[in-house]
């Protein structure tokens, strides 16, 4: 099964400036997932899209392919499934077809390897469209701030096909 990791990190953050390459512990923010979805049993292309050249570079200094995604796809308001389907049509244009989809925030850099391979075994050992990691939040007082909370730590595996 060919399965890529797409990561999608814009340089136009609002609430934290250029968070996605901010160090953490010596180590850019948006490193952490890459690395992980390198080390992998199942992952054989890590993937950045983004529209800014410091990101960019970052992300190959990490050995991540990037792809540059337009300023229609990168502001405040953009699902990240746009981002994804970019992604795809753009891989679709040298002839490479995936089979399935990981994505992974990367503002989310506590996630291991074991983590997305434990997550791909159980999308190839049952009958399922969709793997979903999130984290149940503590009586925010706002249904919205729970959906935001478990949105800002997930990853999805999509099967491509029909």
């Amino acid at each position: 099964m060919k399965t890529i990791a797409v990561i999608p990190a814009r340089g136009g953050s609002k609430g934290l400036p250029r968070k996605n390459i901010l160090e953490v512990a010596g180590v850019p923010l948006l490193a952490y997932s890459i690395m992980a979805a390198q080390k992998t049993k199942y992952v054989e292309r890590v993937i950045v899209t983004t529209d800014d050249d410091e990101i960019s570079a970052v992300s190959k200094q990490y050995g991540a392919e990037v792809i540059i995604r337009p300023p229609e796809l990168s502001g405040d308001i953009i699902m990240p499934d746009a981002s994804i389907v970019h992604v795809i049509e753009s891989l679709a244009e040298d002839n490479y077809h995936p089979d399935c989809v990981v994505f992974l925030q990367p503002t989310s850099p506590i996630r291991f390897k074991d983590d997305i391979d434990n997550a791909l075994e159980i999308f190839i050992n049952n009958e399922v469209d969709t793997v979903f990691s999130g984290v149940e939040t503590k009586s925010s007082g706002s249904s919205i701030f729970s959906v935001f909370f478990c949105f800002s730590l997930f990853f999805i595996l999509v099967v491509l096909g029909d």
